[in-house]
C-alpha cells in the first residue's frame, strides 16, 4: 500500500512515515503541498495523509484539486494544529474522508488508515 504523506512539519513527517513504514507501507512524503500535489497527478496512491496549512498549496486545496479536478475517491486524511470547528466542517465538505487534530497518534492514525483501506477492497 503507497501513501502519500504531506506535511510542513519536518519531525511529524519523518516520525509519521517511520512508524508507518514499520507497518508495511510504502509512504512519499513532502513538506510542500505544491510538489505533493504533483506527485498525486503522476503516481498511484492508496490514501493521503495531509497537513492543512503548508506552504505551496495547502491541503484542502489538495482535497479539492482530487476530488473535483482528478475526479478521484482515495480516501484522504486531512491533520491541522487549528481546533477551530468550521475548518473540521470545510474538510469534509471539501471530501476528506477523516479529520485528525494535531498531534497526531500514529496508533490512531493506523487503525483510521486501515478502515477507509478496508472499506476500500
Amino acid at each position: 500500500m503507497r501513501i502519500i504523506l504531506s506535511e510542513d512539519n519536518d519531525i511529524l513527517r519523518k516520525s509519521l512515515s517511520f512508524f508507518l513504514e514499520s507497518k508495511g507501507f510504502t509512504v512519499d512524503q513532502f513538506a510542500d503541498g505544491k510538489d505533493a500535489l504533483e506527485a498525486i497527478e503522476k503516481n498511484s496512491y492508496d490514501l493521503i495523509l495531509t497537513d492543512i496549512n503548508m506552504p505551496g498549496i495547502s491541503g484542502m486545496e489538495i482535497t479539492q484539486h482530487v476530488r473535483q479536478n482528478l475526479g478521484s475517491d482515495i480516501p484522504i486524511i486531512v491533520f491541522t494544529s487549528s481546533g477551530v470547528e468550521q475548518t473540521e466542517l470545510d474538510s469534509f465538505d471539501l471530501g476528506a474522508n477523516e479529520f485528525m487534530a494535531k498531534p497526531v497518534s500514529p496508533a490512531v492514525l493506523l487503525v483510521r488508515i486501515n478502515k477507509l483501506l478496508s472499506t476500500r477492497v
